[in-house]
Order: structure tokens, then C-alpha cells, then sequence
């Protein structure tokens, strides 16, 4: 009892101090750090996170692909039987034959979309990111980062009207196109793949 209460008196002390206390505090070991230092280290640690959920799209997308479970699909080669057959029916199946067979993010997994062609061939895949931890996914994904990250865009250009506009920033990846839909310069609002 004494020691937590010896604890609990000295993250107190600690808020105070305007520090933070890290590590086992539960088992009466603790690190001060000054909370301006963990905050930085949590915001660097996410901006790793960030750059590598972009970067993670640079390379898949030279064979038509998106990075992790979604590399099992090619944009000009997998048809829709195999999606469905690997996926699953879609949460939001599309309505018409130009319609998207869409995937909800949920439970950590990030959303997806699948246009298909007249023959039922994969044309175009959109990545929404996850729900979860957005900011460590497309959610901290800015135009100034894209920029910074991979240079000028092959084109940028304002696509919708009224309320509803969005800008496209189109990167050309050999014979593919990722396109980063953003609703302002700091709001990603999902990826696209499509052929170049």
C-alpha cells in the first residue's frame, strides 16, 4: 500500500514538474522525461510510421500492386472472381457493372475499392487506410510530406465541384499511376491505382 501510494505521489510530483513518467512506474521504477521530450519522441516515432506507409506504395505500384495483403492483386490481370473468391462478398458490392466492390475498414484493417472492366478485370484500386491510428496511415500523409518525399507530381489537378472538390496529385509509376485524392493539403482522402 505504501509503495503504491509512494508512486502515486511521485507521478503526481512528476505532473507537476511538468514531466511525464515513463516505464515500469506500476512496479515503483519510473524515468522523469520532461513531457515535451515524450511528446517528441511519440510525434517522431509516428512520422516514421507515416513515411513508411507512404514509401510502402513506391515500389508495388511499378508491378500494379498495392503493398501488403492487397499485393496478391494486379491492375490489369486479376479478375473479380479471384477477389471475390480470396475476400470474400464486399460490404458495399457495387451496384452497376461501372460500379466498386468496397471493403469497410475495420478492427486495424484498412478499406479498399475494386473497379473492374467490361470482362470483369481489375481496372483501378483505391486504398481508404484504417479507422484505427489514422494519423499513422494516409491520415498523417500530407501534400507537403508527399512532396518532400517524392518530389513534384507528374500532375496535379482539382477534380468534383462545389463543396466537394478534391485535388488529385498523380505519380507515374512505369506503366501505373498512384493518384493521393486529398480533400485540403492536409486531409488524404484515399489512394489510387490505375494503368498509365
Amino acid at each position: 500500500m505504501l509503495r503504491h501510494l509512494s508512486v502515486r505521489k511521485g507521478m503526481l510530483a512528476a505532473a507537476i514538474a511538468g514531466t511525464t513518467v515513463l516505464g515500469a512506474a506500476g512496479a515503483g521504477y519510473g524515468v522523469l522525461m520532461p513531457v515535451h521530450h515524450a511528446e517528441a519522441a511519440a510525434s517522431d516515432y509516428t512520422q516514421k510510421l507515416v513515411l513508411q506507409n507512404l514509401n510502402s506504395f513506391y515500389k508495388p505500384a511499378l508491378k500494379g500492386k498495392f503493398p501488403g495483403d492487397m499485393n496478391a492483386y494486379t491492375i490489369g490481370k486479376t479478375t473479380r472472381a479471384e477477389v471475390l473468391d480470396r475476400l470474400g462478398a464486399a460490404e458495399v458490392p457495387r451496384k452497376n457493372a461501372s460500379g466498386y466492390d468496397q471493403y469497410t475498414a475495420n478492427m486495424g484493417h484498412p478499406g479498399y475499392a475494386f473497379h473492374y472492366d467490361k470482362n470483369n478485370v481489375l481496372t483501378e484500386m483505391r486504398y481508404f487506410g484504417t479507422n484505427v491510428e489514422r494519423q499513422t496511415n494516409i491520415g498523417g500523409i500530407t501534400m507537403k510530406l508527399l512532396r518532400q518525399q517524392w518530389y513534384a507530381p507528374a500532375s496535379t489537378t482539382t477534380i468534383g465541384s462545389g463543396a466537394n472538390k478534391q485535388t488529385k496529385m498523380t505519380y507515374i509509376r512505369g506503366n501505373y499511376k498512384l493518384e493521393f485524392i486529398f480533400n485540403s493539403s492536409t486531409d488524404l482522402d484515399h489512394i489510387n491505382l490505375v494503368k498509365a
